[in-house]
């Protein structure tokens, strides 16, 4: 209820800068745009979003934003609606320009961050899409602790070719196949014009939708709300719901961090491991709890997905496409296969009001259905990532399972100092069986941003070496890499880690059983090697990449940017 002076008490944040005669010139300014008196003497709820004219994946936040707008308004707040920016992944992968995406995850956090604290804002709903914008806004939302929510934009539908669903995947794999000559050009410009039918961001579980999931085991999405898809017609009635529930968050004093604990930490990432999700999984729950100051190391991620199986056929390593998981029942029913295998942690809490396990129960499963399996029929009775160290590993790295792939791979380091080099030789029909591709200084600091290499796994499996190669990297995966592939190299070559040191011709071996990844040299003659090594110049001497170079930690620590010392 209004206080004596009008003004709402849930206005915890946002008095001090509407409320009091000193504070006539802010409301002047405020009126000018069309909020009234009555306006400013609610609670000011923050509506961002990352609308942008670069990607489909943000393309429906405009219409999504005006339902949140509206539930917040018939629950009683004052919405005031602002944008950040977004990167495409998949418009921007193999060129220069995916320097900027997980760069961009520290920008969107920051500017989030800037105009609460700048506005005192007293809640905020975070409209999310493609992959850096998701674990940026949860961010955000923990370093700010305001009560507040994440709401996923929904992923974009399958494309058709010949009769069956592609993604964006296909469209990567295809220029690999134009290349080896099993597919023509044609072939390849069908697939292009068909892969991408609408507004969503990519349909498989490629890391857009790995971490619409993980958000929702988390805790900081409402649950059935992200699988809706893009272009549901049921996607507005979510994005009103979210809207009126930010206010029922404000009323309780329900903050993220009393949220985001260790234990919906876990259940985040069993989220990934029994989807068969994107790596860069490892690296954004990895940054959100260090902004939530939760203590977790890349080993947990090794120790949860030991433990639980794939439940889920989904794209690039199973049959199926996120609308197809929402179809089945939803991430919920991912929830209630791993809760009835005790696998995650029931008792964690929602935005919602309700439990994880209480979700799980809840979960209503689609008759036939073939999405999800049964707990005891798992398509893969481990999750599908493990955690490698070794000498050229030290502080670890990440593989992607999917059930299929090879787990021990021995052949000849082929060195390549940047993706586009390694891209050529791949192009260039350079790369043979056995051989393990190496592409370094493409990490945090080195390139600096730490691409995903999507252009050059998607090349290799298009060109039919998907199974007879390996591939080390101290950058990353996109979500739809598949095949022996491991990422986040730690040290990164750019800080002398011991991938610098090696040579053409040395002889690596990738040992998943034994989580091992080394190479068959002595340590003394590794560090013999690195003695002669010379950091390399930075690649960018100012702007915003020489300061992201200069305040970014290891890809072990989540790759977040933090005072230096």
């Amino acid at each position: 209820m209004p206080d004596p002076n009008g003004a709402s008490p849930l206005k915890r944040q946002s008095a001090r800068l509407t409320e009091g005669d000193d504070r006539a010139p802010a409301r002047s300014m405020l009126r000018a745009i069309g909020f009234s008196r009555e306006d400013l003497a609610r609670p000011l709820i923050g509506v961002g979003h990352s609308w942008i004219e670069t990607m489909p994946c943000n393309w429906n936040h405009r219409r999504l934003t005006e339902r949140v707008k509206a539930g917040i308004r018939a629950a009683g707040g004052t919405p005031m609606e602002f944008n950040t920016i977004a990167v495409s992944d998949g418009v921007s992968m193999g060129t220069e320009g995916m320097k900027a995406s997980l760069v961009s995850r520290e920008v969107i956090a920051d500017s989030i961050e800037l105009v609460a604290r700048g506005h005192l804002l007293d809640g905020l709903v975070l409209i999310v899409g493609c992959d850096k914008t998701i674990p940026a806004a949860v961010m955000a939302l923990v370093r700010l602790n305001l009560p507040g929510l994440a709401l996923y934009s929904g992923t974009i539908g399958p494309g058709r070719f010949r009769g069956h669903d592609i993604t964006l995947q296909d469209v990567f794999e295809a220029v690999g196949a134009v290349s080896a000559g099993t597919m023509t050009a044609a072939d390849l410009r069908e697939v292009e014009e068909n892969a991408c039918p609408g507004a969503g961001a990519c349909g498989g579980q490629f890391t857009a939708n790995t971490m619409s999931t993980a958000i929702e085991f988390l805790g900081i999405s409402p649950a059935g709300a992200n699988d809706v898809p893009a272009l549901d017609p049921h996607k507005d009635d979510v994005a009103e719901q979210a809207g009126r529930l930010v206010m029922e968050l404000l009323a309780k004093d329900t903050r993220p961090r009393q949220i985001v604990t260790r234990a919906a930490l876990e259940n985040a990432i069993a989220s990934v491991a029994a989807t068969g999700g994107s790596t860069n999984g490892v690296l954004h729950l990895l940054a959100i709890a260090r902004e939530a100051g939760v203590p977790l190391s890349i080993d947990d991620f090794d120790r949860v997905a030991s433990r639980t199986p794939v439940v889920a056929s989904l794209k690039p390593g199973g049959e199926f496409v996120a609308k197809d998981l929402h179809d089945a029942g939803g991430i919920s029913l991912v929830a209630q296969r791993l809760n009835e295998g005790g696998l995650i942690n029931a008792d964690a809490r929602t935005v919602d009001g309700r439990t994880i396990g209480q979700i799980a129960t809840a979960a209503v499963e689609t008759p036939g259905q073939r999405v999800v399996t049964l707990l005891s029929k798992p398509l893969k009775p481990t999750g599908g990532l493990a955690i490698l160290r070794g000498n050229l590993a030290p502080e670890g790295c990440v593989v992607k399972l999917a059930g299929h792939e090879r787990l021990l791979h021995r052949g000849p380091a082929r060195v390549f100092d940047s993706e586009e080099a390694a891209f050529a030789a791949v192009r260039d029909r350079q790369i043979k069986g056995g051989d393990v591709v190496v592409i370094r200084y493409e990490g945090p600091v080195g390139g600096p941003g730490m691409r995903e290499m999507l252009g050059v796994t998607g090349a290799l499996v298009g060109e039919g070496l998907g199974d007879s190669v390996g591939l080390i990297t101290d950058g990353r995966f996109s979500g739809a890499t598949h095949g022996l592939m491991v990422g986040h190299v730690a040290p990164e070559a750019a800080r002398g880690g011991p991938i610098a040191a090696l040579r053409n011709g040395d002889t690596v071996v990738i040992d998943v059983d034994k989580r091992q990844l080394n190479v068959e040299l002595s340590d003394a003659e590794i560090k013999e090697r690195l003695k002669s090594w010379r950091a390399p110049a930075p690649r960018y001497a100012s702007g915003v990449f020489a300061k992201y170079a200069a305040l970014v930690s290891s890809a072990s620590e989540g790759a977040i940017t933090r005072p230096p010392g």
